[in-house]
């Protein structure tokens, strides 16, 4: 009967792969190259995360900062997703980055794949929290100005966990929804991005001038170092510029996943890196009034700005372009967080794992691993309610978690030399230069955005992101050394080629 299965309906050369890295084929894989970018561009969402940290970015250098700050940043994401590329190809999996340290260490790799898995695991709630909580922050904008839903910290948390809520519910219907959904998103984007910047350029009375645009710095926060405030600044580009490792978490769900993955990562940096910096320029020669967008009663700056710009109807309508792509983008990351869990806890690495990599059978998505992704962001999300400067303390955990988690398999690959066995997407004589600047960086923005904010440091402005990196590490590393280590040996075949088929027979059958 197997056999004449197998003949009937033959391997391709995706699931021959997947079976050479030891995992049957659980997951549906129904996305295509273009859905699989569609993933890391949604999540990157330059109308998410420069629009919800750019009032940030207004306080810690302004627009030279916002400007410049950009494609500089962009430049050295694009050195580390390149290098990111590459192992993707050689190891397209659901696992992503924790299976590609373990198989990638000269020894002890359960160790590397474990501490890696945890840090993605930290980044991965974290950037879903930052999305959404950003998409909450706009919504309320848009409520207030509408019905008078007052911009308070308590509406803001509640209109937080709806969105969650919504983005769980429609990941739980399967990933051809989710793809189709993430397929419009592109569009959405990049034609939302050309709306809203072309009516910034044409409806104004006026604009700012070229030398405020691109040179000049503003310094609110309390900090005397022009060059430490500077560098705060680039918070708001190498926030946006994270999730993109969404590409290789959907790997198992992609057709010619060796190839797919690695341009979905690049690709979505360099759409990106464009589409964002006119974003970027247009708002900033829009503003009317520095100030009073600062101040302004929504607690949003971008809305002020379209609001003075554009007039109150026209500054709506542009607002909830702007929603409409963050919830695309929030859905997307529950997509990847999920995939994540789902991969980790097929390998036994998290407490409660047997129940987070349970399949939905009717809908083969990982519907549990889904709501622990939900669930988590909320949590990170809560201390808004007692701390203001929670939100980019949010935003600096899930930097420093994804990126620690970029850049381990990267140093890894690095050690391999020449051992290393590169997929059908190689970066050639390349891969060495580019990943040392993609680790040098990862050091430098991993120090630098545990650091104070806002002076003087209140309990209110104290930023939480080291003990939110610590908790996790500690947590990681006393869970290691107390039992993991007797038992956690890094990824898990699932069987030989017989038993790999026969889960698959299972999930059909069903």
């Amino acid at each position: 009967m197997s056999q004449d299965n197998a003949e009937s309906a033959p391997m391709t050369d995706d699931e021959q792969r997947l079976h050479q890295l030891g995992y049957a084929q659980e997951l549906s894989r129904t996305m295509s190259g273009f859905s699989n970018f569609a993933v890391s561009f949604t999540i990157i969402s330059i109308l998410s995360g420069c629009l919800t940290l750019y009032g940030f970015g207004m306080n810690t250098g302004g627009p030279a900062m916002i400007v410049w700050g950009w494609p500089f940043v962009g430049l050295m994401t694009l050195f580390v997703g390149l290098a990111m590329a590459e192992v993707c190809s050689s190891y397209p999996t659901a696992g992503g980055l924790y299976y590609w340290a373990a198989k990638l260490a000269p020894s002890n790799g359960a160790a590397w794949a474990w501490f890696t898995g945890w840090f993605n695991f930290l980044g991965q709630v974290a950037v879903t929290a930052g999305i959404d909580f950003g998409a909450a922050f706009f919504l309320n904008a848009f409520l207030d100005l509408q019905f008078g839903f007052s911009a308070t910290p308590g509406h803001t948390i509640l209109l937080f966990g709806i969105i969650l809520l919504v983005h769980a519910l429609l990941n739980s219907l399967g990933v051809k929804l989710v793809a189709r959904l993430n397929d419009i998103s592109v569009w959405w984007h990049i034609v939302g991005v050309l709306f809203i910047v072309g009516a910034l350029v044409l409806l104004p009375d006026n604009h700012q001038s070229a030398g405020f645009v691109f040179g000049h710095f503003v310094n609110n926060t309390g900090w005397e170092s022009t060059f430490y405030v500077g560098m705060l600044g680039l918070l708001l580009a190498q926030y946006t510029f994270t999730g993109y490792d969404a590409s290789a978490h959907m790997t198992e769900e992609t057709h010619d996943a060796a190839r797919s993955g690695p341009r979905g990562i690049v690709m979505s940096i360099l759409v990106s890196l464009g589409a964002g910096w006119v974003l970027l320029i247009g708002l900033t020669f829009a503003i009317q009034s520095y100030d009073g967008a600062l101040e302004s009663g929504t607690g949003v700056p971008p809305a002020q700005i379209f609001i003075d710009a554009v007039g109150l109807t026209m500054g709506k309508v542009l607002l909830l372009v702007v929603i409409g792509a963050q919830l695309f983008c929030g859905m997307a990351s529950v997509t990847a967080n999920s995939r994540m869990i789902y991969a980790f806890s097929r390998d036994g690495a998290l407490p409660g794992s047997s129940f987070w990599h349970k399949i939905n059978p009717k809908t083969r998505t990982p519907t549990n691993a889904i709501w622990l992704a939900a669930g988590g962001a909320f949590v990170l999300g809560l201390p808004y309610l007692w701390n203001t400067t929670a939100y980019t303390a949010v935003t600096s955990i899930a930097v420093i978690g994804l990126y620690i988690a970029y850049v381990l398999p990267t140093l890894l690959r690095l050690a391999q030399g020449k051992n290393f066995k590169p997929g059908p997407w190689s970066l050639g004589r390349w891969s060495r230069p580019i990943g040392i600047i993609a680790i040098i960086w990862v050091a430098f923005i991993t120090v630098l955005f545990m650091l104070p904010q806002v002076s003087p440091v209140t309990g209110s402005t104290f930023n939480y992101t080291p003990i939110a990196v610590l908790v996790v590490l500690g947590f990681a590393s006393a869970y290691w050394f107390l039992s993991a280590r007797r038992w956690f040996t890094g990824p898990k075949v699932q069987g030989s080629e017989a038993e790999l088929a026969a889960i698959e027979r299972d999930l059909d059958v069903i």
